[in-house]
């Protein structure tokens, strides 16, 4: 992230750093670009202070897994990152 900038999600959303796609599969057969699929799993690297009668369950660090659609992908300081509500979090790994 760029040092004089920062991002501060509101309410209850988040913003993630999406895990790079994988290259090779288990069996190491390699992947072509136009092939790889979108990762469903990333590093929370800011969260919100959540809603009045709910707290944030994911905070800042967490791995988590998300649904393959889920969140707006966004550029910030030269990195590709998803903006998304903690609803569309299905875990914390």
């Amino acid at each position: 992230m760029a040092k004089n900038a920062s991002i501060t999600p509101l309410h209850d959303r988040v913003i993630v750093k999406p895990a790079a796609a994988e290259e090779k599969t288990a069996g190491g057969i390699i992947i072509p670009d136009t092939a790889k699929e979108k990762p469903q799993r990333g590093v929370v690297i800011a969260a919100g202070p959540g809603k009045k009668d709910e707290p944030m369950m994911v905070k800042k660090g967490d791995t988590i897994l998300y649904g393959k659609y889920a969140g707006t992908e966004i550029t910030f300081g030269g990195e590709d990152l998803l903006i998304m509500r903690e609803s569309d979090i299905l875990a914390i790994i």
